[in-house]
């Protein structure tokens, strides 16, 4: 009896977080902007690998699907995986983008950031005749003729952000598992390219890869060792 009381106390929050979460979308949909697009990005911090961004729409006739779905950072991998698979199957549109390590060193990490976006709205763009509001997470787009909203903090606000912000740290997460394949020495497959001390002593020991980002400081450290040893 216990234990059926706290799965419905839990349920109960559940739905009550998501019925918050889409507040905005609500008073959106109300006034007569049916489709909305969240965005969001991942991989901002890492010295290696792309960063990447989620565009979603959701599809208001199956919301229900998604209760549980949040800011990524507050799931489990498990349920960022289940609930990304999810996502896609209930959205009205989804599309996930890039900008490499390349790019991120040319034009540097925000701007990257911005560029991934604008690369999964285009995703988007493709899949439906128009998209009428975009939500986004802490950040605006220029030269973008669609009404935005920059959201601190918004996976964590709006239930479209929260979605996009699972599908682009899976996919990223997807990508740096393949790339330790390539790189078995490095973890990438453990720490998704974050500065940890497994990633380090990697870089200490065995150089820079293709896939690090030379503009961050630490790479750029190692670039000057590795200059030094090898002049």
């Amino acid at each position: 009896m216990l234990k059926s009381l706290e799965m419905a106390t839990r349920a109960e929050k559940a739905l009550a977080e998501h019925e918050r979460l889409l507040n905005r979308e609500m008073t959106l949909w109300s006034a007569g902007k049916a489709r909305i697009a969240g965005l969001d990005e991942a991989g901002a911090g890492p010295w290696a690998g792309p960063v990447t961004a989620g565009c979603v729409v959701l599809d208001r006739n199956r919301l229900s699907a998604l209760v549980g779905v949040n800011d990524s950072k507050k799931l489990t991998h498990e349920k960022r995986v289940a609930f990304a698979a999810l996502i896609k199957e209930n959205a009205l549109a989804w599309a996930v983008a890039k900008a490499s390590p390349k790019e991120i060193d040319e034009i540097n990490i925000r701007q990257a950031s911005l560029l991934a976006m604008r690369r999964a709205l285009e995703g988007v763009q493709k899949k439906l005749a128009s998209v009428d509001h975009l939500l986004i997470d802490a950040r605006k787009l220029e030269k973008i003729n669609i009404p935005q909203e920059g959201i601190i903090r918004g996976d964590s606000e709006s239930l479209s952000i929260a979605s996009a912000s699972i599908l682009a740290k899976v996919w990223r997460d997807d990508e740096m598992i393949e790339a330790a394949q390539t790189y078995p020495e490095y973890g990438f497959e453990k720490h998704k390219g974050y500065g940890t001390k497994q990633h380090q002593l990697a870089l200490a020991e065995y150089g820079v890869t293709p896939l690090h980002r030379r503009s961050f400081a630490p790479i750029r450290v190692q670039l000057e060792r590795e200059a030094e040893l090898h002049p």
